[in-house]
């Protein structure tokens, strides 16, 4: 019998490996919520197919006091319920760790492997003798192995009953029928099996943080930002934004007294449907958005433009995907960020917002439509599926009530009144933003032509070469006054002065924490920076420039963080070093530093040559 892992006390990693479409998804969301009511951090990851029924599909649970809420990579126990991928999750397990599975048909020694504890449950067998219809044995299976972790980890069976009794609130029926199957299995375990080293206790490292996914945050965030327009077609991972934000806005936004809704969501035909409303609906004053994915992205290029050229405020959220095509429609990769930045045929650049985690969603969700209104062009927020469609562990949101929206340069009936000179596409302030009218305004003065053709200040057609060129110079200077409204970038110093450094952005945050302790303990240090936003202030190609060597961390093939860096900024590709992560799993610490401390090792060895 192998040596166990060491004792563990909430410092672990649980992996469920299940069929899709087997009901475990619920179970498995129960487990790890369990754990957080005992006061203790966790981070859930879960990485399913993209068939409805069938396929192999995994969900991660990090037990974390330390707060780690980045994937650390390897597994100490592994929750073996799919035969198919049995070799390939049992490779995962750790030195010593454990296996648990359903032990009711035996399995030659050949299927183990010597370095690790099995723990085997008879789930089928205990359910086909409590059990009739196979539906109920299938789901109260999840429900039993629950229950026999919960004794082999020591979490609390009374707070998993209470979360069982919240999620069937009302239906006592099947709440007692859960409860059973969950004693079922706990009993089970008590009776036959010893508790692991692998130990859950009740803490108080949770506090009033909110356990949130990104897509629920940054719909709300875009209610609180004032939008009242969503347009959009269902894509995967994005779809729950926009049904998240018809939920708020079902709740905030319907007249109490009349009960009418101040608020517009349309599902499209499709992407260039939605894209299209919204543009129309900013045109018109209103704060609008769609939520989509790169392939969408991909369908709405030419009205992007169209909103890049016209000068109309509108906000996209892109809950990147992997690509290209079809790709992996429910893998994370960070792989849109070149195909966002210079969407559309011609001279483009879009804003885009880098967030890093729900909270993160949430402000610059609301950020995003004064950013919009404030440049009068396209917004970029630019999520992935991780974040999106994953439960973070999150401080609670926090809104500043006096704060106002932000139209930015809007000239009013007073002002037209008045005699003010009004060109559309005058830049008055040198900043390149002009002055925009609302539809209606004045009945006289301050209207004019909304068109996708060159044009001169006045919005008057034209193809001369210099009003062409002169409008173009003046979208730059726009495109640089946006750099004082972006979010900055957050500089981490190493504790040691050091010629090295790492950049990074959004979902790849939580690792690339724990990878630079990590590295830290190894002696190996760098100063770090986390991108917020693009275009790129003047921060990041200083920062760069006061190292000798920069890795560039990001989730997808073509380093295009780092294409974009070079591409704006003039760096020389050489100091900048890839670490790219794009297997549609979100990155690990370990990776990180395994990956830093070899490029490192390298480069100490031909410095030394």
């Amino acid at each position: 019998m192998p040596e166990p892992l060491r004792v563990r006390v909430n410092d672990f990693v649980v992996k469920f490996a299940n069929v899709n479409g087997s009901g475990s998804a619920s179970a498995n969301g129960m487990f790890a919520k369990s754990i957080l009511r005992m006061g203790v951090p966790v981070a859930a990851r879960n990485i399913f197919p993209s068939n409805i029924q069938g396929l192999p599909t995994w969900f991660e649970v990090r037990v974390t006091e330390a707060g780690h809420l980045g994937r650390r990579g390897g597994v100490d126990l592994m929750v073996a319920m799919n035969p198919q991928t049995w070799d390939r999750d049992l490779a995962e397990i750790e030195f010593g760790g454990f296996l648990f599975y359903d032990s009711t048909k035996p399995l030659p020694p050949s299927k183990f492997r010597d370095d690790i504890t099995v723990i085997g449950v008879p789930l089928t067998a205990m359910c086909n003798a409590r059990y009739a219809l196979p539906r109920e044995r299938q789901l109260f299976k999840n429900i039993v192995y629950v229950g026999a972790l919960s004794a082999l980890l020591g979490i609390e069976v009374a707070v998993i009953e209470q979360l069982l009794a919240e999620q069937f609130d009302g239906r006592e029926k099947l709440i007692r029928a859960n409860v059973e199957a969950l004693q079922m299995g706990h009993e089970y375990v008590r009776q036959n099996l010893t508790p692991l080293s692998l130990q859950v206790r009740r803490s108080d490292q949770v506090g009033d943080r909110i356990f949130v996914e990104g897509n629920q945050a940054a719909a709300l965030g875009a209610v609180y930002g004032g939008a009242t327009v969503c347009a959009w077609y269902p894509i995967t991972p994005s779809t729950s934004l926009a049904e998240a934000f018809t939920a708020y806005c079902e709740d905030l936004r319907t007249d109490p007294e009349t009960g009418k809704a101040r608020f517009g969501i349309v599902q499209a035909e499709d992407e260039i449907a939605s894209i299209g409303i919204v543009v129309g609906a900013g045109w018109n004053g209103a704060r609008a958005f769609t939520c989509t994915s790169g392939p969408g992205i991909s369908l709405m290029t030419e009205f992007i433009g169209l909103s890049y050229f016209a000068e109309i405020p509108a906000v996209i959220f892109d809950v990147q995907r992997g690509g290209p095509s079809t790709g992996m429609p429910t893998r994370t990769q960070q792989s849109d960020l070149i195909g966002a930045a210079y969407a559309s045929h011609g001279d483009t650049k879009h804003p885009m917002l880098l967030p890093a985690d729900p909270g993160e969603c949430f402000e610059m969700g609301a950020l995003a439509f004064d950013l919009a209104d404030r440049l009068q062009t396209t917004i970029f927020v630019m999520l992935d599926l991780d974040i999106g469609m994953n439960e973070w562990l999150t401080k609670p949101f926090e809104w500043d009530d006096a704060r106002q929206l932000d139209r930015g340069k809007v000239m009013t009936h007073a002002e037209l009144e008045a005699g003010r000179d009004f060109g559309r596409y005058l830049d008055v302030d040198g900043d390149g933003i002009p002055y925009r009218t609302y539809p209606g305004t004045h009945p006289t003065r301050g209207g004019y032509f909304t068109r996708g053709t060159s044009r001169n200040p006045y919005a008057r057609y034209s193809e001369e070469g210099g009003i062409y060129v002169d409008n173009m110079q003046r979208l730059l200077r726009k495109f640089e006054t946006a750099k004082a409204l972006m979010p900055a970038p957050v500089v981490t110093l190493a504790k040691r002065k050091t010629k090295d450094a790492v950049l990074y952005f959004g979902s790849t945050t939580p690792a690339m924490h724990e990878a630079l302790q990590g590295l830290e303990g190894q002696g190996r240090h760098l100063d770090a920076m986390r991108v917020r936003a693009f275009p790129f202030s003047d921060e990041v190609f200083n920062f760069i420039a006061a190292h000798e060597r920069v890795f560039v961390v990001e989730q997808n093939r073509d380093a295009q963080l780092r294409t974009l860096i070079t591409t704006e900024g003039g760096v020389d590709p050489a100091k900048l070093v890839p670490v790219l992560h794009y297997d549609g799993t979100p990155i690990t610490a370990r990776f990180i530093a395994g990956e830093i401390a070899q490029l490192m090792a390298v480069g100490q060895i031909e410095a030394a040559e």
